[in-house]
């Protein structure tokens, strides 16, 4: 593997594969030119065929020298830094999506959730129907000339408040037409309270849902745990299953965690494969050093080796079942989002905001309860601007960390609340995270070039 300010060239999965970082673009190439590469821009083209020749044919370096400058003459090969100038990332503070807490309360206990006692840090608490109501309001009125505005009802536990759930999509469509905006619901949920009635509104009236289950029954069981300290698995399987059949070809897609008690994950997404899942998502846990089952810098090596034996896997069950589709292995290389865009990231802050039951809002879903990340309330509107502000100039060029990162268009720079919780910082990145996110963009890369 190697790197340098312009390019980013590794092997995996029998491919040699080197990244443009600038430009964006991907190349496939052969031993000799990806050999070569580390040379090309520090010495002559003399000194290179000298350096390589105990090993190639001086015709076949010379024809390898001349394909590497026709592609830097093109600009795909060594482009120079993109200037941003002085970037201006969302002036108009256009909000367009919320993720809406309508339940500080759930049913199950999970180690690791940031409401492990089901309470938030708080109270438990429902939203009222007034409150979701002025929040879908608050997007409306915010999301300038934007159209469609997204929504996810979250938790705790959503279907805990189902009917206030019910209420608010109905009253997003009476909004819609007011305001001409078109509302992509979303609800995630751990399964448990999932009937016919649940699963046919969902099915109805969701774009997507989210629904968390933790791979193998040994470890969902052990992390999923129900509030009388039983395993969730036997539970929600079955209604899981049900509900994606009754969805047919609507999104959806299986959230799981691994954490430092099944580093071998890969295991735990067959399971969701051999359950018949088709999208399936598996996501590092993030916790404090403290936890016992907290990711460590020791375990780096054991993960991304685990995201390396996937991938082979994944490439494999691609070719038999295009379908299948794990969430972390899917990357746009045809020009994918504005630069802006992959400068920026998710939004959190000012383009997505979450909701409290009291209607308080935060930048996202991680930062709630902690009041110094308060930014106001849907009745009130935006009043700390200057946590709006901050978050929108954290981006990958005034991350210092990330100006020199070959990733940085891909990652946008990482999760802030990660970033947060680690450092203190948003604009320090979380290096356990960066890491598997650049194992997981290699993977990606290389499971296109074998498709």
């Amino acid at each position: 593997m190697s790197d340098n300010k312009k390019i980013h060239k590794f092997s995996l999965n029998d491919r040699n594969i080197v990244l443009d970082i600038n430009s964006g673009d991907v190349h496939v190439v052969d031993d000799i030119v990806y050999d070569m590469l580390d040379f090309y821009e520090k010495y002559t083209k003399e000194e290179i065929l000298d350096k390589l020749s105990s090993k190639y044919s001086k015709r076949d370096l010379e024809e390898a020298y001349e394909e590497i400058s026709e592609l830097k003459k093109k600009g795909m090969l060594f482009s120079d830094e993109i200037d941003m100038g002085n970037i201006k990332y969302n002036e108009q503070n256009v909000v367009k999506a919320l993720c809406l807490h309508v339940a500080h309360d759930c049913n199950l206990r999970c180690k690791y959730c940031f409401a492990s006692q089901g309470d938030f840090k708080g109270e438990r608490l429902l939203m009222p129907l007034e409150v979701g109501r002025k929040a879908l309001e608050f997007i409306s009125i915010n999301s300038g000339k934007r159209k469609n505005l997204e929504v996810d009802f979250f938790g705790g536990e959503p279907l805990m408040n189902f009917d206030v759930v019910k209420e608010l999509v109905s009253y997003g469509r009476i909004l819609e037409k007011k305001y001409n905006k078109n509302f992509r619901f979303t609800i995630t949920t751990n399964g448990v309270l999932l009937d016919e009635d649940k699963m046919d509104f969902i099915n109805e009236n969701m774009s997507n849902v989210v629904l968390s289950l933790d791979g193998r029954k040994k470890i969902n069981d052990y992390m999923r745990k129900t509030v009388n300290g039983q395993g969730s698995y036997d539970v929600i399987v079955p209604k899981m299953k049900k509900m994606v059949e009754k969805r047919k070809d609507k999104d959806y897609y299986i959230r799981g965690t691994f954490t430092k008690y099944n580093k071998d994950f890969s295991e735990d997404i067959m399971e969701y494969y051999n359950l018949g899942f088709k999208k399936v998502s598996m996501e590092p846990v993030v916790a404090s050093p403290k936890e016992d089952y907290a990711l460590m810098e020791e375990d780096l090596e054991e993960v991304l080796r685990e995201y390396e034996k996937f991938s082979k896997e994944y490439i494999d069950i691609k070719k038999k079942d295009k379908d299948f589709m794990f969430f972390h292995f899917m990357i746009d290389l045809n020009q994918g989002p504005c630069i802006i865009k992959r400068t920026v990231g998710c939004g959190a802050g000012s383009e997505y905001m979450a909701v409290t039951p009291e209607g308080d809002l935060y930048p996202c879903h991680q930062f709630v309860g902690n009041e110094d990340f308060k930014m106001g309330n849907v009745f009130t509107g935006i009043e700390n601007t200057t946590i709006r502000d901050e978050f929108k100039k954290a981006n990958v060029l005034t991350k210092e960390e990330c100006s020199g990162c070959w990733a940085r268009y891909y990652c946008s720079g990482g999760c802030h609340a990660n970033a947060y919780n680690f450092n203190k910082d948003i604009k320090k990145p979380y290096k356990i995270g960066c890491e598997m996110e650049k194992k997981r963009i290699e993977c990606a890369i290389s499971i296109l070039a074998n498709m």
